[in-house]
């Protein structure tokens, strides 16, 4: 279900609880253009939880192929500071 930026303006969030009772996901579109996705809760822990198990089944497809290294903890804070281009302050 899509709706626009100025009906949320007009009926406030109580139109998501309202479509969220028939719809998995709201869209909200500014000027046209889908920007934002409001799901409930559940709706967003069930992804989130997808996602995080995702995460682990590629890690485990790494350590599995040998796709990592061993570095002590130091060594993996300077590698973190130099991938992300972040010096001592």
């Amino acid at each position: 279900m899509v709706i626009n930026a100025n009906e949320v303006k007009r009926r406030g969030v109580s139109i998501f609880e309202e479509l969220l009772q028939k719809f998995d996901e709201v869209i909200v579109s500014v000027r046209g253009k889908k920007r934002y996705v409001v799901v409930d809760i559940e709706r967003y822990e069930e992804l989130r939880a997808a996602e995080l198990e995702k995460a682990y089944r590629e890690v485990l497809e790494d350590i599995e192929a040998g796709r990592y290294r061993v570095v002590s903890a130091k060594e993996h804070i300077e590698s973190l500071k130099r991938d992300l281009d972040v010096s001592d302050r």
